[in-house]
């Protein structure tokens, strides 16, 4: 069997790994975090396909450079507020990949030296982790709350001696546990990150699916050492595999120069569909209002069928925005890695809190998506979930 050892340090993804089970006829998922199909914008992709086919052959099928098609890259600074090349913005800033994961792959690897330290939330998003211990990095686990990232815990650890390369954030609607980090803790982290000298990775595939009050203000408006990831995974189709980093232009550099060894460039033909796509007159605000609106229904909709019929017996917060619920089972002693394989009997699936572990394993907490099902799906699920859940 082959195993190197990054493969070892990585290991595999229980969330991956999970969906393959999902996909069994008759098993109802509220694991993965895979965007409601129905939302697919298919006729605005073919139209984008057919176009760049007829108008511009060569840039869709011809190799690309490295860090991107410009037009796409410019399009990606100015939806970040960057101005002008020669502005200080521009197109210098940005680097586009194959989705967010290799963003977040190329950062890693170009912030920090095997056995590097990298401070996150517990829990944190499964493929950061995975991403993280197959560079042979030290972790630092900091908690955190509804708030996000605890940055008084952080700012402690730092005192005491700690010294990450990079501090990891899912900051809008992180992944599992769908908090938003507060304004009071993005200054916080800035001004650490400003003191101390470490980079901010500021992971944001959510960020476009708020529906509930407004934003507090980027991590990257707030200090210079922040790599703001973003990706089409989302708000587009996750099949185009079409991500970036928006980056100080060394950063960007020194990315660049390490995906030449991984894939050359990003496919240039999803780069001109997504970059015809995106910048098509009218077409964003009105798909991002039409997500908005179908994911708000179906957070609600979860939210309502959790707290009818499990209301004694797991607690979940109603989101903002993005994909998921950090539900909490009431019963202390209870451990949803345990009560996994039950609800796969009785055809539901969701995530236990301990794939999302840093340090800790989370035992009485499961991650729930309602961006897929339908609504008649999710009170099945809820029903499903009521035989296995257990009464405190």
């Amino acid at each position: 069997m082959v195993k190197s050892l990054a493969v070892e340090r990585a290991g595999s993804s229980a969330i991956r790994d999970l969906l393959e089970i999902t996909e069994q006829p008759g098993i109802v998922s509220l694991a993965g975090g895979l965007p409601n199909p129905a939302a697919f914008p298919a006729e605005a992709l073919a139209r984008a396909a057919a176009a760049a086919l007829a108008e511009d052959p060569v840039s869709a099928l011809q190799y690309g450079p490295t860090e991107g098609l410009r037009p796409l890259r410019r399009w990606v600074a100015e939806r970040h507020g960057l101005g002008a090349d020669g502005d200080g913005g521009g197109d210098a800033h940005v680097i586009v990949t194959s989705g967010s994961q290799q963003a977040l792959e190329l950062a890693t690897r170009a912030l920090v030296d095997p056995g590097g330290l990298i401070a996150l939330a517990d829990p944190a998003y499964v493929g950061a982790l995975q991403a993280f211990r197959a560079a042979g990095v030290a972790l630092e686990a900091i908690p955190s709350d509804a708030d996000g990232l605890r940055t008084d815990a952080l700012a402690e650890r730092l005192a005491a001696g700690a010294r990450p390369a990079l501090v990891y954030v899912v900051a809008n609607f992180d992944n599992p546990s769908g908090s938003t980090l507060s304004a009071e803790r993005r200054v916080e982290l800035a001004g650490l990150a400003d003191r101390y000298g470490f980079w901010i990775i500021d992971d944001d595939p959510y960020g476009e699916l708020r529906w509930n009050g407004r934003a507090p203000v980027a991590l990257r408006d707030l200090t210079d050492r922040t790599i703001t990831l973003g990706s089409t995974s989302k708000v587009l189709a996750p099949g185009l595999r079409t991500g970036w980093a928006v980056a100080p232009a060394e950063v960007i550099r020194a990315m660049t120069i390490l995906k030449q060894s991984a894939d050359l460039h990003t496919s240039s033909f999803n780069q001109q569909v997504v970059h015809r796509t995106l910048s098509e007159p009218g077409f964003l605000d009105a798909h991002l209002a039409g997500l908005r609106t179908t994911y708000r229904a179906q957070a609600d909709h979860l939210v309502g069928a959790l707290h009818h019929q499990l209301g004694d017996r797991l607690s979940v917060v109603a989101p903002d925005g993005g994909m998921f619920l950090w539900a909490e089972l009431h019963d202390a002693s209870a451990d949803t890695a345990s009560l996994l394989p039950a609800a796969l009997e009785r055809g539901v699936a969701f995530v236990p809190g301990a794939a999302f572990g840093v340090e800790s394993l989370h035992p009485t907490r499961m991650r729930l998506s309602y961006a897929t099902a339908d609504p008649a799906d999710l009170d099945l699920a809820v029903e499903r979930l009521a035989e296995v859940v257990p009464v405190p």
